[in-house]
């Protein structure tokens, strides 16, 4: 397996940046390094939503593959695992095939375990590097370079790329090649119920007569505050269900945390109904909403509809 050279550290004098998947997250975290100076290249396959970034300066690469060819650093964050196996290790196209010796693959994506180590094997066969690097914060998370990253693989790689993961958020050294993934699957298990927990006490707070508004804003600073009471407590009020995170993904990540606990051996009944409820959202056309549209599921099974504040009084 390849080891981490000893080099100089990474700046943007020395280190061209690749950047693979130009959605809700990955737009704004591949501009903090744009604008931190550092060369970025950019594969998307929507050019469309890549284009605020071409507008900044970055350079736009036909395929990953060809992205790679003028990296030293890649970074990826699209949606599903099987997008992650075809922009990294497809052989005809994926940016493995184009990336020179002692280059590193970071995929920010959320995915399998099992293929962020087939990736870190895959890499080090060529003399390269990979980490799997899955990101909790959201949308805000990602435009306030304040996300929580979880990283797994080689620790001498993980530190040495620490200048760019610093105009990100905070980065977490996990273990070996996997334990990122497996990281952001038990933190995206504690979301999940989290959310359910938020939403069924607003529900109730709503039944039982309470001002909702009133209710989340007493027990923010006890016990029953959460991020995700921070983060979407008002947003679920105001039917704000724009997405800082796509159901589609969260059941995508819930998904993998089932599989997994199937191989663990592993009851996790909250997990399973959570996963339940965000498929009803789905099967109502409703997997381009955020998370906190699960009030939504909360509704219907109650057949009730949360009134929204009403405007203060001038």
């Amino acid at each position: 397996m390849a080891t981490a050279a000893v080099a100089e550290p990474v700046s943007p004098s020395n280190t061209r940046v690749g950047w693979i998947g130009t959605g809700v997250m990955g737009r704004s975290m591949c501009a903090h390094l744009m604008k931190a100076g550092y060369t970025v290249t950019i594969f998307n396959r929507t050019i469309s939503k890549a284009q605020p970034l071409l507008d900044m300066g970055a350079h736009h690469a036909s395929s990953p593959l060809a992205l790679a060819s003028q990296s030293d650093v890649v970074f990826s964050i699209v949606g599903f695992p099987s997008d992650v196996r075809s922009v990294l290790l497809d052989p005809s196209s994926g940016a493995l095939s184009g990336l020179r010796p002692g280059g590193v693959l970071v995929d920010m994506t959320t995915s399998d375990p099992s293929l962020a180590a087939e990736i870190a094997s895959s890499a080090a066969s060529k003399g390269c590097f990979s980490v799997d690097a899955p990101v909790s914060g959201g949308d805000r998370g990602a435009k306030n370079a304040t996300l929580a990253i979880f990283a797994g693989g080689e620790e001498s790689v993980v530190r040495r790329l620490n200048p760019l993961f610093s105009h990100l958020g905070k980065v977490n050294y996990m273990g070996g090649p996997g334990k990122g993934q497996y990281a952001k699957l038990a933190n995206q298990i504690v979301i999940a119920s989290t959310m359910l927990g938020l939403i069924e006490g607003m529900m109730y707070a709503y039944k039982s007569g309470l001002d909702v508004a009133l209710f989340l804003n007493a027990i923010s600073t006890g016990a029953a505050g959460s991020k995700s009471l921070d983060l979407y407590g008002s947003r679920i009020l105001k039917r704000d269900f724009e997405a800082g995170f796509f159901v589609n993904h969260f059941i995508k990540d819930l998904g993998i945390c089932l599989i997994e606990c199937q191989k663990m051996g592993l009851s996790l009944p909250g997990l399973a109904l959570a996963q339940q409820l965000y498929l009803s959202l789905k099967a109502h056309g409703e997997g381009n909403l955020g998370t906190q549209a699960l009030i939504l599921t909360l509704e219907r099974l109650n057949n009730v509809t949360l009134p929204t504040p009403s405007a203060p009084s001038s």
